[in-house]
Formats: C-alpha cells, sequence, structure tokens
C-alpha cells in the first residue's frame, strides 16, 4: 500500500457531510440552490465575513468558479493579470481564453503579485485601443506555490487596484489553507472587505465537490445568476452543495480541517530541516517543495505518491507534497521514517 501525497482531493467529504447528505436525502427542497440548507449556508458564510450584503453561489469546482466570475465580469476586450505559477494559466486547460480573454503572466518568485509587479504591465497597455485592456487582477490564497498573503500585502494591492480601476479576484480554492496557516494574520472578514470577488474552496477541504462564489462588490453583483446558469453550473438539485457548506461552516469545520492539513505538512516540513533540506519555496500551508536527489526520489515512490513538480539539475529536483484534513499520522510518521533513515 502506498501513502498518497499527490494532492489534497485524494481523500472523500468529512463523515460529517455524508451523514447529512443521508440525513436530509429524504427531504423535498426547493430546486436551483433555493433549498433551505444553501440559504443558511450562506447566511453563516455571510456572518463570518461580516458582510450582509455579499452574493454567494455554489458551483461544483474551482475551475467552473474561475471560468464564470471572469467571463462574466469582464468585456470581451478586458483581460487578466495573473502570476506565471497561476491556476488559470497554467492549470485550467485555456478555460480563461476560451472565454474570449488573454491573460497577461507575471514571473514571481513566491507566486504572489505586488503592485510593483503590476506597474509594468498597465505601462505596457497603453496603446489604446489596439491592445487589450488589463481590468482584473487574479491571486490565489494559499497561492500554487503555498505561500500566503500577509494582510498588509492584501491591503497594499487592494489599494492599488481601486486606484487603477482594476478588479481583484481571489481564488480561494485553498482558502481555508492560507487562513489557518501558522504565520498568517489574514482574516475572512478582511479577505471580504478587500476583494471584489473571491471564492471559498470545499473541494481541497472536506467537501465531496464545491466551491462558494462570494461577489462583496455590489456593482458586479447584478445579473450575475444568468451567468451560472448560462454556463451549465446551476444544478437543479443544488442542495448537494449547500449542505456540504451547512456542514463545514456551521461550527467552524471549516477551519479546522485546513488547520490539521497544515499542521501535517509542517510536521514533514520540520523533518526534512533537520536534516538540512532545502525548499523551492517557504511555505507554512499544507503544500511543501523540498528539494531532494534523484536517487531519493526514486526510493521514496517506492512508498509514496507525489509529483516532482521541478527539475533543479542533472541529480536534484523539487517535489510537491500535499497534505489533507485526512492525511494519517501513519502516513506522515512513515515518511518521516524513511527521511531519518535515508537522510
Amino acid at each position: 500500500m502506498k501513502f498518497s501525497f499527490k494532492n489534497d482531493y485524494s481523500e472523500g467529504c468529512h463523515p460529517l457531510i455524508l451523514q447529512a447528505l443521508s440525513t436530509y436525502n429524504l427531504d423535498q427542497q426547493a430546486g436551483y440552490g433555493e433549498d433551505a440548507y444553501s440559504l443558511k449556508a450562506k447566511e453563516y458564510i455571510k456572518e463570518k465575513m461580516n458582510n450582509a450584503y455579499a452574493d454567494i453561489y455554489f458551483v461544483s469546482g474551482g475551475t467552473q468558479a474561475n471560468l464564470i466570475v471572469i467571463s462574466s465580469i469582464l468585456k470581451p476586450y478586458q483581460c487578466v493579470i495573473s502570476a506565471s505559477t497561476g491556476h488559470v494559466l497554467n492549470n485550467e486547460t485555456g478555460a480563461i481564453e476560451a472565454t474570449g480573454h488573454k491573460i497577461l503572466s507575471i514571473e514571481t518568485a513566491d507566486g504572489k503579485l505586488t503592485p510593483s509587479d503590476i506597474i509594468p504591465v498597465l505601462e505596457n497597455h497603453r496603446n489604446i485601443p489596439h491592445q487589450v485592456m488589463p481590468k482584473m487582477v487574479y491571486i490565489s490564497n494559499s497561492t500554487e506555490l503555498g505561500t500566503i498573503y500577509t494582510a498588509k500585502e492584501l491591503k497594499e494591492l487592494s489599494g492599488f487596484c481601486k486606484e487603477n480601476n482594476l478588479y481583484l479576484f481571489m481564488d480561494g480554492a485553498r482558502m481555508g489553507h492560507g487562513l489557518t496557516s501558522e504565520i498568517s494574520d489574514l482574516t475572512l472578514e478582511q479577505v471580504a472587505a478587500l476583494t471584489d470577488v473571491f471564492y471559498l474552496g470545499g473541494t481541497k477541504n472536506g467537501a465531496l465537490i464545491g466551491e462558494a462564489i462570494i461577489i462583496n462588490n455590489q456593482s458586479l453583483q447584478q445579473d450575475f445568476a444568468f451567468n451560472i446558469k448560462q454556463k451549465g453550473a446551476l444544478l437543479a438539485k443544488g442542495r448537494l452543495l449547500g449542505i456540504q457548506f451547512l456542514v463545514l461552516m456551521k461550527d467552524d469545520l471549516y477551519f479546522e480541517l485546513a488547520r490539521r492539513a497544515n499542521q501535517q505538512a509542517m510536521k514533514i516540513k520540520n523533518a526534512l530541516k533537520e536534516r538540512g533540506v532545502h525548499f523551492l519555496s517557504d511555505t507554512y500551508t499544507n503544500q511543501i517543495f523540498p528539494i531532494l536527489s534523484n536517487d531519493l526520489i526514486e526510493l521514496l515512490s517506492e512508498k509514496f505518491e507525489f509529483y516532482v513538480w521541478k527539475k533543479m539539475d542533472e541529480d536534484f529536483s523539487a517535489v510537491r507534497l500535499i497534505t489533507s484534513w485526512n492525511t494519517s499520522d501513519e502516513a506522515v510518521n512513515s515518511f518521516i521514517e524513511t527521511i531519518e533513515k535515508e537522510l
């Protein structure tokens, strides 16, 4: 039997979600997200954000959330600014481009964007009307490299976007992991106040499927539901998603699960650091990127599943290890024991 550190959706859903889906299975409810469970889940999210005026929509996955948000908000000649590691750029099969919107890529060392990163892009797109118009800044928290935004960084980026008439959209596929990182000083309430749109990812944090799109900018809320329907994302039995978010948000299970995933990753990270291992990025979430010899990677692959992320030279590569809410102590301890034996 191999232990998997490949991704944070290798697991099924949290048992409390299965229990709730079974408990409420025979209840007759309104369709298309108007069921009592979806409505209550949205109330919980609004309370935790301290934002009663947000619009919330449940959809099935992250790529779907990204393409719906971007294609709905932007005009045909407007484009998105993203770090070169952005999920919309590398892992969504051109979904954004297929809706007619160009993505402008920025190389960054840590997967995050700052105002100084974006300024050159804006300056290089002033040949009006012959170039696409930069209109949205896309960021992830935690990022695709496992790094996170501080409250100060997000405030500066949000202020810059407002000054330059740009929308700020945060991909929250791993929002729980970002906010519960041991070094995070950012809160969900701050995210809601500083972004135009973001989403809470359930798929990677205890749900079977599901992301919650949250529109904070009221000028973007009008008619958004039409876009959900047109893109095939409006589930007739919307309670499938609503029940899951009800369970995740009711007693902060969402944050509890993310925190545990982070803690499991940090056990492995600390064990590797003690043995002098270097990392591609300094992360404190459920993704870590240790740089290991190719011989050691081959040996570890016999017992564990993970991705080889980046070749560093002829002898060393960076691998990506991801832990989930259900990553067992046995898996973590087995990995650490193997490392202790080989290093």
